[in-house]
């Protein structure tokens, strides 16, 4: 067994074995924060779920799926880069605190037109945009919130290990109980369970004890904070590839979530609670990706590991599109939620780790307008593609683009090793 790896900013060892997992528990911020958002990621995943079932039952149409995929992301593509100007000006809780409210706002709305049986397409569009505001906002603020909730940046990784885990410990429960509810009871209740559990991260963020955070005195123009985070990311060689790679994955990838009542009811020849399952596989996965990367000492290795994990993910999904077997179908979701999640959180890290401060809201941004700003796009492709040469082949193609995207960064990660010494990311595993 090797020895502790020493704190590179006080000389301090950095525990192992179960301690190290849950390491960032011990600031009594990010515990309320856990706990949460814990309540309230799983109705959101309920909400997700839910909506994708509801718009598939009011139309039958694979190309109306895209289309409120499209309207629910778009706005992150365009409003996000403002939002990490303001994450790197404004109190970062406060901001939370609005973000969650409207988001609360949202679901019991939903959950109000859908219990009076008068939901209509054009409604749920109309929430879908307006989610899609909130969202544009809420991930560059949280992210970045992260680091002041902890502390010290040594620890950040864990964190946003632990984090992931908790959203996959509520995908795998959250699309459980909502494939079963709309079975019994049909979406609207799903709507309403995610309204009240905001309550509980809006209660996590009042009792938070925030110390005060020097924040960049806002004497520019928000255009020229925007201009000055993008020439920054774009000119630096790690963060650029890094944002590409994200970009491409969550275009021709990540839109394999809106197509699986499709699969669930036509290739799986199943109803909601198939879906539920399916859902469910995906975070048993990526729950597995996120335990492990919280186990690991510090980022060391994790610039190669951007490679190899979209690389699973591409090959996953690619598999699961030409499956016609259910349990088969349910291990290649587990395949494919690992290398999603740690896709994802591998890119997260880094990209914070090797960010400057003062931009690292911008910078959150930008993993935003990749993450899920290229979703709209990637939900209208896949949906007018899956409309014309089916679900399984939209898929398949899709898998193989992200193989090929994680070729391509990986034949820059020896020019990545040598900008980026100093943090080791691109280096040596550990």
């Amino acid at each position: 067994m090797s020895a502790p790896l020493p704190n590179p900013d006080n000389g301090s060892e950095i525990p192992s074995g179960l301690k190290n997992t849950f390491r960032t528990l011990k600031y009594r911020n990010f515990r309320l924060f856990y706990a949460g958002q814990g309540v309230s990621v799983i109705g959101t995943w309920m909400q997700m779920v839910a909506m994708s079932w509801l718009v598939y039952r009011l139309t039958n149409s694979p190309t109306l799926l895209g289309v409120v995929g499209f309207v629910g992301n778009l706005p992150s593509f365009i409003f996000a880069p403002f939002a990490g100007v303001y994450a790197d000006r404004w109190n970062r809780r406060r901001m939370m605190l609005v973000i969650q409210t409207l988001a609360m706002i949202q679901a019991f709305i939903l959950a109000a037109l859908v219990l009076t049986n008068v939901i209509t397409v054009w409604q749920i569009l109309c929430l879908s945009i307006f989610l899609g505001f909130i969202n544009a906002f809420d991930m560059p603020v949280r992210q970045s919130f992260l680091l002041d909730m902890i502390e010290k940046k040594e620890d950040l990784s864990n964190a946003i290990a632990l984090n992931s885990s908790m959203v996959n410990v509520s995908r795998l429960i959250g699309p459980s109980i909502a494939g079963i509810l709309i079975a019994v009871v049909g979406e609207g209740y799903c709507f309403l369970i995610n309204g009240i559990s905001f309550l509980a991260v809006l209660a996590a963020l009042l009792a938070m004890r925030i110390p005060p955070h020097q924040q960049k005195k806002a004497t520019e123009p928000v255009w020229e904070g925007l201009k000055e985070g993008l020439v920054y990311a774009f000119s630096n060689v790690p963060i650029r590839s890094i944002i590409l790679l994200l970009a491409l994955v969550n275009l021709v990838g990540m839109p394999y979530t809106i197509l699986m009542p499709i699969f669930a009811k036509n290739i799986l020849h199943g109803g909601p609670h198939t879906l539920g399952f399916l859902m469910a596989a995906i975070g048993v996965g990526a729950l597995a990706a996120a335990v492990f990367l919280a186990s690991r000492k510090s980022v060391r290795g994790l610039g190669k590991y951007i490679a190899y994990t979209s690389a699973l993910f591409g090959l996953g999904l690619a598999a699961f599109a030409m499956s016609h077997v259910f349990w088969v179908s349910m291990a290649l979701m587990l395949v494919t939620g690992f290398g999603m999640i740690s896709n994802m959180a591998a890119s997260n890290t880094v990209l914070q780790t090797i960010a400057d401060e003062d931009k690292r809201g911008r910078i959150m941004s930008l993993y935003t307008v990749a993450f899920r700003g290229m979703a709209p796009f990637g939900s209208l492709l896949a949906g007018s593609v899956a409309g014309a040469i089916g679900a399984p082949l939209t898929l398949f193609i899709g898998g193989l683009c992200c193989v090929l995207g994680a070729l391509a960064y990986a034949r820059v990660i020896p020019r990545l090793n040598r900008l980026d010494r100093a943090n080791g990311v691109f280096g040596p595993a550990e």
